[in-house]
């Protein structure tokens, strides 16, 4: 068996899913910053233990609940309110953790929009740790999400979790990943030197994608070149009309960055005196 973390704010239309997927979990922790809605009465109401601490980053309330929470089993498995578990998921999960020579598991979210999946435009499979150890495994905060720490022994697990990226539609995904651009582009312009140019040539896809994605920063047009590369390189057109609409929605996003790195690197007027 495994317990299971859920982070929520304000979190009333998602959290019914997420709660009815972990009908085969007996521990299920909701740690919620603060909501406003209905949100912790009906993870109550579904029998699951509630606590409550201020968000300051994903990693940070990870790592809270890995080290200040009581989970009922040594394996967890971090869930996001508009994520779901899935049989199959849960069927390895309980079999890998049996494992005692690992501190995690990564797992591929399967991205679904406006009810389709969307596997080529949301570059399936994007390996996220999630399956970890309690109290042992450490996040680190990377941009607007986080990953394992480099200490950290992990794999990869074969199934994935379901994550509906359009349950709030359309301007609330706009208005959340204006606020993720801010977190992305202080990243991007307080990391330091060395590059991550050999980092394109490991044998590892997720060391390649994360080396790409630092390199992407210099781009100019960078709206522009991630709607060709989402819906042409990565074969989003696959994924039909609702592959589209999202590519267009990650160039968006993209432009909130650009405009974001702008307005930090701007001289201050202070600088003029």
């Amino acid at each position: 068996m495994f317990s299971t973390l859920i982070l929520t704010l304000n979190e009333e239309r998602a959290l019914p899913d997420c709660l009815s997927s972990l009908g085969g979990c007996d521990d299920v922790v909701v740690l919620d910053s603060g909501s406003t809605d209905s949100t912790v009465g009906l993870a109550k109401a579904a029998g699951t233990r509630v606590y409550t601490r201020a968000f300051d980053t994903f990693a940070g309330q990870r790592n809270h609940a890995q080290r200040h929470i009581a989970f009922r089993h040594p394996w967890v498995f971090h869930l996001d309110a508009d994520e779901r578990m899935t049989p199959e998921l849960e069927q390895e999960c309980r079999a890998a953790a049996n494992r005692t020579d690992l501190d995690g598991f990564r797992a591929a979210p399967k991205m679904l929009f406006e009810g389709r999946w969307i596997p080529h435009c949301t570059d399936y499979p994007a390996f996220q740790a999630r399956f970890v150890r309690a109290p042992q495994f450490e996040f680190v905060q990377v941009g607007h999400g986080q990953r394992e720490s480099p200490t950290m022994r992990v794999e990869n697990l074969r199934e994935g979790y379901l994550h509906d990226l359009s349950v709030y539609g359309r301007e609330a995904w706009l208005d959340k990943h204006r606020r993720y651009a801010q977190s992305e582009a202080a990243a991007v312009i307080g990391a330091s030197g060395g590059g991550p140019w050999g980092r394109l040539f490991s044998p590892d896809p997720l060391v390649r994608r994360r080396a790409l994605k630092r390199l992407s920063f210099g781009l100019p047009f960078r709206p522009t070149f991630r709607l060709l590369y989402q819906y042409v390189l990565r074969r989003g057109f696959l994924d039909g009309a609702q592959g589209l609409r999202y590519c267009l929605l990650l160039a968006r996003y993209e432009g909130f960055i650009s405009e974001e790195m702008a307005r930090l690197r701007a001289p201050s007027p202070l600088d003029a005196r």
